[in-house]
């Protein structure tokens, strides 16, 4: 893809303008910071809602992927689920929705997920992407409670290269329900990332679709991301349509489900509790979902691996 072609933060613009646009039928708070930044808040000290996280979830993904609500009868006690599409997954996903932007500092906690990523391209992910966005305004999403104190807004200024009256962070803390929905939103992005780890080329990834149960959130926010994960981990469901052999694709398949970590087996919450809250300590290739479908569309092969764990949904999201 040739850079600047896809606007990703032209795209998630309009979506946030929309938002704002909606923002009463969607329960979400817009107001301005102290340097003239836009805030919406859509679950802090606001309800939000069901929608309002679908709607993140697409502006996360730079306007590339479509996120709705349906209905799965596999899970009883869990039937309805966030599924995600895209026909450009590779620069949605990675290039966008990731949530690889550390934000944090003098006691402030948050990772920037969204298309303002691709315009700073401050990321070690940014090597191998070669897209580089063009914008005049950018949207960043942040998973906290708490809007960005000014240091946090001037450095996502400066690495944009944008004054910080044309950046918009959207925000919800994963305890909410709009939060909730836009973590579970990434069970595409994680079958991504880790088929990057696992060095298969990005570029041979043409298309993608994934679902994942919503959880009920919950106040405690180790028990809210145990759940966000555990859906993913133990009840998502992914199909990569690929280029190349179908041996590669075969290949793929058997390594990318969650199953074939070494921690895979327990909830979320037990095995951070166990790593003292080491997140990186964690197996990386635990972050996928419970079921991959990968399909060579050269040669019109399928395979199939991993499966979802109801007993462990059930363990997990109450």
């Amino acid at each position: 893809m040739k850079d600047g072609t896809a606007f990703l933060n032209d795209n998630a613009q309009k979506i946030a303008d929309g938002m704002i646009g909606d923002a009463e039928r969607l329960r979400v708070a817009v107001s301005k910071g102290s340097l003239g930044e836009t805030l919406i808040d859509a679950g802090a000290k606001t309800a939000g809602g069901i929608e309002a996280g679908l709607r993140i979830a697409e502006a996360a993904m730079g306007g590339l992927g479509d996120v709705s609500l349906v209905i799965d009868r596999v899970s009883e006690r869990w039937p309805f689920s966030v599924e995600v599409r895209s026909s450009q997954p590779v620069l949605a996903c990675l290039g966008s929705q990731y949530a690889g932007w550390n934000l944090s500092g003098g006691g402030y906690f948050a990772m920037g997920s969204g298309p303002a990523r691709a315009l700073a391209r401050v990321e070690p992910l940014f090597e191998t992407l070669s897209y580089k966005d063009k914008a005049k305004s950018a949207v960043l999403v942040l998973e906290t409670a708490e809007p960005p104190p000014p240091a946090v807004v001037e450095k996502v200024a400066k690495a944009t290269k944008l004054p910080a009256e044309k950046l918009t962070f959207l925000y919800a803390p994963t305890q909410s329900l709009a939060g909730t929905v836009q973590i579970v939103s990434r069970v595409l992005e994680v079958a991504l990332h880790k088929a990057n780890d696992l060095k298969f080329p990005l570029e041979n990834i043409v298309d993608g679709v994934a679902a994942a149960p919503i959880p009920a959130p919950h106040p405690d926010f180790l028990t809210a991301m145990g759940r966000t994960n555990d859906a993913i981990i133990y009840g998502g469901l992914a199909q990569l349509f690929v280029k190349g052999s179908a041996d590669d694709a075969r290949a793929l398949a058997e390594k990318l489900p969650s199953r074939a970590s070494r921690d895979y087996g327990q909830p979320f919450a037990t095995i951070f509790k166990k790593f003292k809250g080491d997140f990186y300590a964690i197996d990386p290739l635990l972050f996928s979902p419970a079921e991959v479908i990968v399909t060579a569309i050269e040669s019109g092969d399928t395979f199939r691996a991993g499966a979802r764990d109801q007993k462990m949904l059930q363990q997990s999201l109450g």
